[in-house]
C-alpha cells in the first residue's frame, strides 16, 4: 500500500505537469506586433480615416504610416478579421470567419486564405507591396456618427469556429475576438472625426517624427502609431488616432531612441508625473474634434 510521502509526490508530479499544459497556451496569447490600419485598395491613405463608401475601405498591415524603415510589422502567420460597431457588442460581418482570413509573411499582408471562393477582394499597397483586402461584406453600424471598428487577431487566438459567422459576445469575448489579443483600428463612413493627435517635442522646439505611442481603445484592443507629416491629410508631425469612439482610450508614451520622455501636456497642462506613462483620454460627444499630446523629448 502506497504511503503518504508517495501520495504527495505523485500529486505534486500531476500538479506540474497540469500547470505546464495550462501555461503553454497562454503564454502564446497576445496582441500581434506591428500595426493594422484602413487605407483604399492601392494602399494609400485617406483624410481622417472617413470613406465615402463602405466598399472603398480596405485592410492593410504593418509597420503603419510614418514608421521608421526598422519598424517592426505584423507577426508572420495567419489571422482573422471582423467589423463591428465601435463599442464591439454588433458583429457587422456577414460571412464566415473561414471568409475573412489572411496571411502576413516579412510583416506584411501576402494574401488572403482561398476558401470556397468567399475570400475577400484584394488590392497592392503602391508603398510596399503589400495585398490591401476589402473589408466587405459588412453592415452598415447602428453608430449614429458612422464609425467602425476592424479587428484583427491570430487564428490560433481566435475563440470561435471558423465556419460559422457569429458565435456572440460573451464577457471580454467579442464574437471570437479577444481584445488584449487583438488590433483594433476605427474608421468613418461618412460624417466629422474625432481625433487624438500625440506630437513629439525636441529641446529646441522642433517636432520629431517617426517616434511611436500604443493606443489601447476603450475595449482594450491595442494599435501602434507613428510622428510623420503629410499636410495633404492635415497631418503635422502627429501620431493620430482618428476616428475615436466615445469612452476613455489609453496613449502609452515610452523612452525610445530619438526621444527621452520629460514632460507631457495635453491640451497644453502639463501632467504631474514626468517621464513615460500612460495618458488616459476620456471621449465624449461633447469633446472637442482634437485632443493634442505634446510629448517634451531631452
Amino acid at each position: 500500500m502506497p504511503n503518504r510521502s508517495m501520495f504527495r509526490a505523485s500529486i505534486a508530479v500531476v500538479t506540474f505537469f497540469a500547470l505546464l499544459i495550462v501555461a503553454v497556451p497562454t503564454a502564446r496569447a497576445h496582441a500581434p506586433s506591428g500595426a493594422i490600419f484602413t487605407t483604399i485598395a492601392n494602399g494609400s491613405e485617406v483624410n481622417y480615416n472617413i470613406y465615402a463608401a463602405k466598399q472603398d475601405v480596405y485592410l492593410d498591415g504593418g509597420p503603419g504610416p510614418g514608421a521608421p524603415q526598422a519598424a517592426a510589422g505584423l507577426d508572420n502567420g495567419t489571422y482573422v478579421f471582423q467589423v463591428t460597431d465601435p463599442s464591439g457588442k454588433t458583429l457587422l460581418s456577414t460571412d464566415p470567419a473561414n471568409c475573412r482570413r489572411v496571411t502576413v509573411l516579412n510583416g506584411i499582408i501576402a494574401g488572403v486564405v482561398a476558401f470556397n471562393e468567399c475570400q475577400h477582394a484584394t488590392g497592392l499597397d503602391v508603398d510596399h507591396g503589400a495585398t490591401t483586402v476589402q473589408l466587405v461584406p459588412y453592415n452598415d453600424t447602428p453608430n449614429p456618427g458612422g464609425e467602425y471598428k476592424v479587428w484583427v487577431t491570430r487564428v490560433e487566438d481566435y475563440a470561435c469556429a471558423l465556419d460559422i459567422v457569429d458565435c456572440g459576445r460573451t464577457g471580454n469575448n467579442f464574437h471570437g475576438f479577444i481584445p488584449r489579443h487583438s488590433k483594433t483600428d476605427n474608421f468613418k463612413v461618412r460624417g466629422t472625426p474625432r481625433e487624438i493627435d500625440t506630437r513629439f517635442v525636441s529641446r529646441t522646439g522642433g517636432y520629431i517624427d517617426g517616434l511611436r505611442i500604443t493606443w489601447t481603445d476603450p475595449l482594450g484592443g491595442t494599435n501602434v502609431k507613428w510622428s510623420y507629416l503629410n499636410t495633404a491629410l492635415d497631418i503635422n508631425h502627429e501620431a493620430h488616432v482618428e476616428a475615436v469612439e466615445v469612452g476613455t482610450h489609453e496613449i502609452e508614451i515610452g523612452n525610445q531612441p530619438g526621444c527621452t520622455v520629460e514632460i507631457v501636456r495635453v491640451t497644453g497642462v502639463a501632467q504631474s508625473k514626468t517621464g513615460p506613462q500612460t495618458i488616459r483620454v476620456r471621449m465624449s460627444t461633447d469633446s472637442p474634434i482634437t485632443t493634442f499630446i505634446d510629448v517634451y523629448c531631452q
